[in-house]
């Protein structure tokens, strides 16, 4: 994952209330209004924060086909796929990391 796409998946997830609209899409896809109401936030507050998180490109957005006014919103697994990789990734270093410093202490102790 190129590091300005993991800039903007860390920046979107920086924010509480976005990780909360995330954690609900996994559930299952939503509307803006129910992710409003969930989260007790206004209407354009829940707009600010769908802005950035289809920005970064964790949520994509739809219409049905009864009303194209509604938007349903739904995760998209890749950037979080993307991070975990990143994660493991990061993990695997600083393991390698603190295995080579606790050698290092056990040998001079």
């Amino acid at each position: 994952m190129p590091s300005a796409a993991l800039d903007l998946t860390l920046a979107a997830l920086a924010d509480p209330q976005r990780r909360r609209v995330v954690d609900l899409l996994a559930q299952r896809p939503r509307a803006a209004g129910e992710l409003a109401r969930e989260l007790d936030i206004s209407p354009p507050a829940m707009s600010r924060h769908l802005r950035t998180l289809r920005a970064s490109g964790l949520v994509e957005e739809s219409h049905p086909e009864f009303d194209a006014r509604v938007r349903i919103y739904a995760l998209r697994p890749e950037p979080m796929v993307h991070l975990l990789r990143w994660l493991e990734e990061s993990e695997r270093l600083w393991s390698a990391q603190l295995l080579a410093f606790k050698a290092h202490v056990e040998r001079d102790a």
